[in-house]
């Protein structure tokens, strides 16, 4: 982090009392949006999972997972979840659900090589969902669909906390304007893709980037996504224009899932074949497992973009290195 991403004139709408009280506003009110929007039930979900069975989040499949040894785990190596994303799709099948019925769960993480800033910490809260969805239903429409839920979730949650906090002014639009990676690219060859979401959210204020994985036609990729979770051609990221930070925000990354065709075809172009062997990815193979779409959002962001906070240590307990921790001090951030 450096001196320059907070704005000089920064200072919170909120003291340290009334923003833990109102982070627990922001997590009740969205989880019932949420749940109401999507058609969601909420479940418990694992802080660790055993290694060797390929249900742990690859994230773009360079993160060190976090993996340790227990007394009594009949020798196993465990691992801390990275995210949800396949545990979720195997939680469908244990439970029953049908078509357009799924779950959400509260997914806690730690990414133990994430670069710590702003925006990210090597702890990770996100709602994790998932939901049934028939094969004819694996479109961009659907896509579409459940992205324009979760927006409209977000936005009744930002008024809902405005009537409760009039100082906190809502700056969301009324809608979210759609974006292939390729059109993006296609709008900003001459920058990264980074400063590309800085443009386009600036432009609409809130966008759903979609088709991130595969590379584009420079040869590049807008972002890396792991290949065995997210159809590359199936899903997006919500990203928000903060005023705060004056940046491009994201809030959530979603895909429709993986089938047996593009699951092995991304596996190919990943070098990644040998997954295949997994228990996770033979259950899709063997199409075991329902057709789904999913995602996270992380709380965490959603309530700092809410609260208009500046830092995210603001709306959350974690441990930050002393660069971090001087420099907060000086512009009296005050972190939890």
């Amino acid at each position: 982090m450096t001196t320059g991403v907070i704005p000089s004139s920064y200072e919170t709408k909120l003291n340290l009392i009334e923003t833990e009280k109102a982070i627990k506003a922001v997590k009740a009110v969205f989880k019932r949006e949420l749940s109401e929007s999507l058609h969601l039930m909420e479940v418990s979900a694992p802080l660790i999972v055993k290694n060797g069975n390929g249900i742990n989040d690859d994230l773009n499949g360079v993160e060190r997972i976090v993996t340790f040894d227990a007394l009594d785990a009949d020798d196993a190596q465990l691992e801390i979840v990275q995210s949800l994303a396949k545990w979720k799709r195997m939680a469908l099948a244990r439970f029953g659900f049908k078509q357009d019925e799924g779950l959400y769960a509260n997914m806690n993480a730690i990414r133990r090589d994430e670069k710590q800033d702003n925006l990210h910490s090597i702890y990770v809260d996100q709602w994790d969902w998932e939901k049934v969805i028939a094969y004819d239903q694996r479109t961009l429409q659907k896509l579409k669909d459940e992205a324009r839920s979760i927006y409209k979730a977000i936005k009744s949650t930002e008024a809902i906390i405005h009537q409760a906090y009039p100082e906190l002014e809502p700056v969301l639009p009324e809608n979210i304007h759609f974006i292939t990676s390729q059109e993006l690219e296609n709008l900003y060859p001459e920058l990264p893709p980074k400063e590309r979401e800085d443009r386009i959210a600036k432009q609409y204020g809130a966008v759903f980037i979609m088709k991130i994985g595969s590379r584009l036609l420079s040869g590049e990729k807008h972002d890396g996504r792991a290949p065995d979770y997210d159809d590359w051609n199936l899903n997006g990221d919500i990203i928000l224009w903060y005023p705060v930070l004056e940046r491009a925000f994201e809030v959530s990354s979603m895909g429709i899932r993986v089938d047996k065709n593009s699951l092995l075809e991304q596996l190919k172009q990943s070098g990644a074949e040998d997954r295949t062997s997994l228990a996770f990815h033979r259950s899709i193979l063997d199409e075991s497992l329902p057709f789904s779409i999913g995602g996270g959002i992380g709380q965490s962001r959603l309530c700092m973009f809410i609260l208009k906070k500046a830092h995210i240590g603001e709306v959350q307990a974690s441990v930050w290195n002393e660069d971090i921790l001087r420099e907060c001090k000086e512009r009296n951030i005050q972190l939890l």
